[in-house]
């Protein structure tokens, strides 16, 4: 990525991280992180990681509520950052922060089983 496209998603998750938590109302949105945000070359699409706490039916029923909400996220984006053209947004979960407890874990298993105690 660009400098510039680095600076506007660094912005752009800040003011996810503020349009989520205050302006979208929906139920449905719980505790929800917005873990980063990557913006193509061009600025026409962003990709937003979230984490949702909470099982699977709460994950898929916030990444409904985040495509019913996205062009109401979007306009709100558009306000308070000065493009040309507002990026399309695709919402994604973000895996690693699951991957790295896993490997946590995994690295405290190993080290239980080399204790000879």
């Amino acid at each position: 990525m660009t400098m510039r496209s680095n600076r506007v998603a660094e912005q752009m998750k800040k003011e996810l991280t503020d349009i989520l938590s205050r302006k979208v109302k929906d139920p449905r949105i719980g505790f929800l992180t917005v873990t980063d945000v990557e913006v193509t070359g061009d600025l026409q699409q962003a990709t937003v990681y979230i984490t949702v706490l909470g099982g699977e039916d709460e994950r898929e029923g916030t990444l409904k509520a985040l495509a019913k909400a996205k062009g109401f996220i979007r306009s709100e984006l558009g306000q308070r950052i000065r493009l040309r053209k507002t990026p399309e947004l695709m919402f994604e979960f973000d895996e690693s922060v699951a991957y790295g407890n896993r490997i946590d874990s995994l690295l405290r298993e190993i080290g239980d089983s080399d204790d000879p105690s």
